[in-house]
């Protein structure tokens, strides 16, 4: 099988997000029906968050905020009190699992750096450990290996920072085990049911290639070699663990389709399932029954197709007490008769439940911010509008409540990437700008994920191009449908959403009011020159998405969408925010258009923290940023 893989930063989704005001009303104060709700509420630490099951099911844990960063906390069923087993003072804890009934794994950066270590920690809270204790030193997990209790395989780069060499790591000891030495080029390793590494993914730069191998004592063979454009992805092994695996596929198609493929002879043996209009997103399965169970995809939402009676009747009864909301199984305990379930809607973070199957018990364990009221939030509708060259772009418009939506001030909100997208979901950036009165809009530019191959190859060097004109044209079309005041429209985004920011007040001065870049790209070259050493792999194929500064016409081209090169051309107020450690959008991109700014005399305010890197996720560093953006927002979109 394919594990999670909490750490690793996939190629698709390249980037991944004071003024003061006196005397002056905010768009909120204007509204009728609406209350302001407090910044904090937005962008606090849930109260409970991340719940997973304990392999035989007896035991909970969680994430919950100590001295205002989150923790794991562990509770036996049925107790009224839990434990907490994490002491992280500096940085909250994103990712953990339990690896067997008495231990569990976390992973943890230092500062932001995404030099992620492994550690231990017994459900009790003793024998904490780093297991992987290397300086600049990142890990990924290959395999949980569920049914190994005491090792994990995990990938390394410490012996080349630009590839992952697979170790078998013993969890209560540290001691690691090379499974197979990276010869340099295989960017992901693939393990069967048993956990034994039997196909590989290899790269030369822009072609992709399939390894596979009978058992793990033989030798790698070269089974199909695909352009980068064309994405044959292994899910996971078929359940007889011999040469089928299931696989995401837009080989020969435009959509990605969930396809059975013999990795003997790489050939596709079957369709399973194809979307008209969207790509596939994953085939979840059964480890108990070894059947596949559900097909995700994402039209305007996350959407299933039931492929397991078992599981759809599972659903089916989650839906008669919960289907006012959305419903995610999140976490299973090994024997799949207790489920944690998941809430959630545009509107609202939700719940989490325990459902015990064997006594069709659904137990509500929290709400993950009962301070935020759903009747007081707004709804996040589904938007379509043509670009210029008669592109269809979709998207979503949240509205502020309680006024007529006309002439409204607007933050335009463009996605990072940019090979990602947006979706229907609670996004409390977006709720926290619609209650103080602004509508949002949010587009799926071309080169957003899951439209198809034919999408997504169409923003192929198109930065500050046809890509931004994508944004521009959403903006002229809620200017024309009356619902934006064109004289107050702002544009904010992180990670290529900053980049696509700065490439707004830059290359369209007169369309934005105002501007907030969050860790953005100001020039590509540098970009390009500073990526991370384990992105290395793929810096051919950066060079043919973005471009390649050796090439003479791309570099002409990379200069003319540099908008560090062309502050002559910004009007409007910026206020600009970055993570000094940072490994993806290095400090000097905020630094250096701060620098050509502040020479011009052009409005600029700087926030840069040291303790964090590509996104703010300290509490008080996300407090400080957005009480910021609020007041520097409403200076500028104030109705004149």
């Amino acid at each position: 099988m394919i594990a999670k893989k909490l750490l690793i930063l996939s190629i698709a989704g390249l980037l991944l997000g004071a003024y003061s005001c006196q005397n002056s009303k905010t768009p909120t104060e204007n509204m009728q029906n609406t209350n302001k709700i407090p910044l904090e509420n937005f962008f606090k630490n849930p109260e409970k968050s991340g719940y997973s099951l304990s392999p035989a099911g007896d035991w909970i844990a969680y994430l919950a905020p100590f001295e205002n960063r989150k923790n794991i906390f562990v509770q036996k069923l049925g107790d009224s009190q839990a434990t907490r087993i994490t002491n992280q003072k500096d940085r909250d804890l994103s990712g953990f699992f339990w690896k067997n009934d008495e231990r569990l794994l976390y992973v943890r950066d230092f500062g932001g750096d995404e030099n992620f270590h492994l550690f231990s920690v017994k459900k009790d809270g003793t024998d904490e450990k780093d297991l992987t204790p290397f300086e600049n030193v990142r890990v990924e997990i290959i395999d949980e290996l569920e049914d190994e209790p005491d090792f994990v395989l995990v990938g390394l780069n410490k012996r080349n920072p630009q590839i992952f060499d697979p170790y078998r790591l013993n969890i209560n000891t540290g001691e690691l085990t090379l499974q197979a030495e990276n010869q340099g080029n295989i960017t992901s390793w693939i393990t069967d049911h048993k956990g034994e590494i039997r196909a590989a993914i290899a790269t030369d730069g822009v072609n992709n290639s399939i390894l596979y191998r009978t058992t793990s004592k033989d030798a790698f063979k070269t089974v199909l070699t695909t352009n980068f454009k064309e994405s044959v992805a292994p899910l996971y092994f078929d359940f007889d663990n011999k040469s089928t695996v299931f696989a995401l596929s837009n080989l020969n198609r435009d959509k990605s389709a969930i396809v059975k493929l013999d990795l003997a002879t790489g050939k596709e043996t079957e369709v399973i399932f194809e979307h008209p209009e969207v790509d596939a997103s994953y085939m979840s399965y059964s480890r108990v029954r070894k059947v596949p169970t559900t097909i995700s995809f994402v039209t305007w939402k996350k959407e299933f197709k039931f492929v397991d009676k078992q599981v759809e009747q599972l659903y089916q009864r989650l839906s008669r007490d919960l289907g006012k909301y959305e419903i995610v199984i999140s976490s299973t305990n090994k024997a799949e008769n207790k489920f944690i379930v998941r809430t959630y809607s545009d509107r609202s973070l939700g719940s989490f439940y325990m459902y015990d199957q064997t006594t069709d018990k659904l137990e509500k364990l929290s709400e993950v911010s009962p301070w935020l009221k759903e009747e007081e939030l707004c709804e996040m509708k589904p938007i379509e509008y043509k670009s210029r060259d008669g592109m269809t772009i979709k998207g979503y418009l949240t509205l502020p409540k309680g006024v007529e939506a006309k002439n409204l001030p607007v933050v335009v909100n463009p996605h990072g990437g940019p090979w990602a997208r947006d979706v229907w979901t609670f996004n409390p950036e977006v709720q926290f700008l619609a209650n103080r009165g602004y509508a949002v809009l949010q587009m799926n530019f071309r080169g957003s994920t899951g439209y198809g191959r034919k999408f997504w190859q169409s923003s192929f060097q198109q930065w500050g191009l046809t890509m931004q004109d994508d944004i521009s044209d959403g903006v002229e079309w809620l200017i024309q449908q009356g619902i934006a005041d064109k004289k107050r429209v702002a544009i904010y985004g992180g990670s290529y959403g900053g980049y696509a920011t700065l490439a707004g007040v830059t290359f369209s001065p007169d369309l934005y009011a105002c501007a907030v870049d969050y860790v953005g790209v100001s020039n590509l070259f540098t970009f390009l020159e500073s990526i991370p050493d384990y992105w290395k792999p793929y810096q051919e194929m950066l060079h043919e998405m973005v471009g390649n500064p050796a090439n003479p016409q791309d570099s002409a081209r990379m200069r003319a969408t540099s908008p560090v090169f062309h502050v002559d051309k910004i009007k409007a107020p910026l206020f600009i925010a970055q993570g000094a450690n940072d490994p993806r959008v290095k400090q000097a991109e905020s630094d250096q258009i701060v620098a050509a700014l502040r020479q011009r005399n052009v409005q600029v305010e700087y926030l840069l923290k040291t303790n964090e890197g590509h996104g703010f996720y300290n509490q008080e560093n996300k407090f400080e940023f957005y009480t910021k953006m609020e007041a520097f927002l409403n200076q500028h979109l104030q109705k004149k």
